[in-house]
């Protein structure tokens, strides 16, 4: 076998996917008549979620130990699960008469691909989903409860603010680059 298809299996890279495409489709399904901003944050924190599953393989020490340059392999993986999650959002673009700009979701997509590479440094591979999940709940009940124009408004629930928001922007750039340098540099927490 070749190191990629070793390397996902090894990352439960198939489950993870079914598990993308399920959960996507499930939140399509319920919010189908509303395909805004909540549900399609909601999809892609989802889609990291269950996709950051597979930051750490079955043994940490046999990854150290391994013979093989992991700084690539791991930045590629964080990418490969943002990028995953980025397409299983964008697909119902193609159906669907109320759609969220581009540049939300690629700004949303970075933010929790960071946000899943700094929680797989600090609680361990399997625990990848933790942070994004945290984020957007916390983004959520903050958004719902409060009304702000303030920086740190802004900040605190970048996942649910329109495009051109600067604060919405540098906070997910920051998460994004923060979280695949910590991930890729460090890997996942024994």
């Amino acid at each position: 076998m070749r190191w990629a298809v070793l390397y996902a299996r090894s990352r439960s890279v198939p489950a993870s996917f079914a598990a993308l495409v399920v959960t996507t489709a499930v939140i399509w399904f319920l919010a189908r008549d509303h395909w805004s901003m909540i549900p399609v944050s909601l999809a892609l924190t989802a889609a990291v979620a269950v996709m950051a599953t597979g930051l750490s393989g079955q043994d940490a020490d046999l990854d150290r130990t391994a013979a093989i340059r992991w700084i690539p392999r791991r930045g590629l993986h964080l990418l490969l699960i943002g990028g995953l999650g980025f397409g299983a959002v964008l697909l119902p673009r193609l159906w669907e008469a109320e759609q969220v700009p581009v540049e939300i979701l690629t700004r949303n997509a970075g933010g929790l691909l960071g946000l899943a590479g700094i929680s797989a440094v600090l609680f361990g591979g399997a625990f990848g989903w933790a942070l994004p999940l945290f984020v957007f709940v916390v983004s959520f009940v903050v958004w719902a409860t409060t009304s702000g124009t303030d920086t740190a408004h802004l900040a605190i629930t970048w996942l649910l603010q329109p495009a051109g928001v600067p604060a919405a922007t540098w906070t997910a750039v920051v998460l994004g680059v923060v979280g695949l340098g910590t991930y890729a540099v460090f890997g996942n927490r024994r």
